[in-house]
């Protein structure tokens, strides 16, 4: 009986031994999961702020649409217009200075469409908020259909707009519009099976709202909404600003138990005390709720180990240590009367090089002021969840595989706004994904010709030192021919492909084996 307790022990002490890393880390984890979150960054950095379902999804979709969609009805479709109108129309050239000394578009716009900004301010445009078409669940069935795994409104804009039924702010959609979309929303998207989302840019409104000031006197029982007077120069909220921030936030959190929250820019220049009090509060709340809650920041607002950094309209150039975000738009981030919007083939492209870099994006859809959503905008997602019905294990579940890439077609640089460089990826763009030791993807981001060569896995370089078991084209049950060689992987092009964008091949490898490990006994004896 002891002789078999001792072997017990024994082989216990072993397994110990053997997986006490293994063991530590899981350990650790749950001390996190049980441990308040406290309001420093020593305590956030034990966060698990990319937790694995975020990792998995890849792509998400939000929609910047409120009261200012309806600003631009009526525009020039040939004439640029900044996004921001309610700061934008103010700026007359002369009370508000402006770059080149001239009235901005935004401003002869609205001064021909609704009079003097003086006269029919912002909180006019507020009034005649008109969501007749706003559908929850035609939104949410679309987002579905187009591949994405989380979803959500703009839940308030640099504005001040609150795009729920909220009740620390009259300035929100149901005393404005009769609708609260985000609840409606999240009861949609969530019955999809997808994540729940909100985004919030009220950090900037602090400047958003300085040349209301600047060119009319504005009423102080307004100030609720352009917050109180201050000048354009000023970068430091008031007191009652930051306890108006704070509360719209924490109200949306409460009442609507988000999966991740997007931030804007210029959180960065408000206190760390109070951008500590946001993570604690946030991620101690996806503790209460038991669900791992996700948060996503621009510019230097948070550390990298505290949540995911945001690219606007940009990637890197190589892949990212940290998992990563980028948010994007097909065209204008808001409705634009005759929109143009990027064809699918681009966005696919721009997913697949953001995910073989270890990110994730964040597609914009800018609905019609009414709620509903424009038929191309519509197409286009159907385009692209068609593609990812077909391609979607070569993106969803993936990490980054030993190579991001190769292919002549790379942006010159990363970072934010790089798309402004306007490139086409060809059949000869490759780029990779990894589902696990013995299986990754290789996808050619163009229609290949005769064949296709991929020179990263030449048997002359030690990018693959596996042998590659199978090869199969998603889409399709047409048999894969193909070599290795001193070349590359030559595969033939299938007679049929099942995609018209880019095309994804899974890799099956034997997998990385090392025998004899040690050596025998005998030969580490003197």
């Amino acid at each position: 009986m002891k002789y078999r307790k001792a072997i017990k022990t024994s082989l216990i002490l072993i397994v110990v031994g053997i997986s006490s890393n293994y063991q530590n880390k899981i350990y650790a984890q749950t001390q996190h999961k049980e441990e308040k979150i406290t309001e420093s960054w020593e305590s956030l950095k034990k966060v698990n702020q990319a937790p694995e379902w975020f990792q998995d999804a890849k792509f998400g979709i939000y929609a910047h649409w409120g009261p200012v969609s309806s600003a631009f009805v009526g525009s020039d479709p040939k004439t640029f217009y900044a996004g921001w109108h309610g700061m934008k129309m103010y700026e007359d050239g002369k009370k508000v200075p402006t770059g080149n000394g001239k009235p901005t578009s935004n401003f002869i716009h609205h001064n021909k469409k609704y009079g003097d900004p003086a006269k029919f301010g912002y909180k006019d445009i507020i009034k005649e908020f008109k969501p007749t078409a706003f559908n929850a669940k035609q939104w949410a069935d679309l987002f579905a259909k187009s591949g994405a795994k989380f979803a959500g409104p703009v839940a308030m804009h640099h504005d001040n707009f609150a795009m729920w039924n909220s009740k620390v702010t009259r300035w929100n959609s149901m005393n404005y519009g009769g609708i609260d979309p985000s609840l409606e929303l999240k009861k949609e998207i969530e019955a999809q099976g997808l994540r729940f989302m909100g985004s919030f840019h009220h950090a900037f409104t602090w400047k958003y709202f300085a040349p209301a000031h600047k060119y009319a006197k504005i009423d102080p029982k307004d100030y609720d909404l352009y917050t109180n007077p201050h000048t354009l120069a000023s970068d430091t909220p008031d007191e009652d600003f930051y306890n108006d921030w704070w509360a719209k936030l924490k109200e949306f959190i409460d009442v609507y138990q988000p999966d991740l929250i997007w931030f804007d820019w210029w959180l960065e220049n408000m206190t760390e005390e109070s951008r500590q009090k946001f993570l604690a509060y946030y991620y101690n709340k996806g503790l209460e709720w038991g669900k791992d809650v996700v948060v996503c920041y621009k510019e230097t607002t948070f550390p990298e180990a505290t949540a995911i950094k945001d690219y606007e309209r940009g990637r890197p150039n190589q892949p990212k240590e940290h998992v990563w975000l980028t948010d994007t738009s097909p065209g204008a981030w808001f409705y634009r009367p005759n929109a143009k919007f990027t064809t699918p083939n681009e966005l696919i492209d721009i997913l697949v090089d953001i995910v073989s870099k270890n990110g994730i994006m964040l597609l914009n859809v800018p609905p019609n002021p009414d709620g509903s959503i424009p038929q191309d905008m519509q197409d286009l997602l159907i385009d692209m969840g068609e593609w990812l019905r077909v391609n979607g294990d070569a993106i969803y579940g993936t990490r980054p595989w030993t190579i991001f890439g190769e292919g002549p077609t790379r942006l010159p640089e990363g970072g934010h706004k790089i798309e402004k460089h306007k490139i086409a990826y060809t059949n000869t763009d490759i780029r990779f994904t990894k589902k696990s030791d013995r299986e990754f993807y290789i996808i050619v981001m163009d229609t290949p010709q005769n064949e296709i060569t991929v020179k990263s896995l030449s048997t002359q370089i030690g990018v693959l030192n596996s042998k590659i078991q199978k090869i199969a084209l998603l889409g399709s049950d047409e048999t894969i021919l193909w070599e290795r060689d001193e070349r590359g992987l030559v595969i033939k092009t299938p007679t049929n492909l099942p995609s018209d964008f880019a095309h994804a091949f899974k890799i099956t490898v034997e997998g990385y084996r090392e025998n004899n490990i040690g050596g025998e006994t005998a030969a580490h004896i003197d």
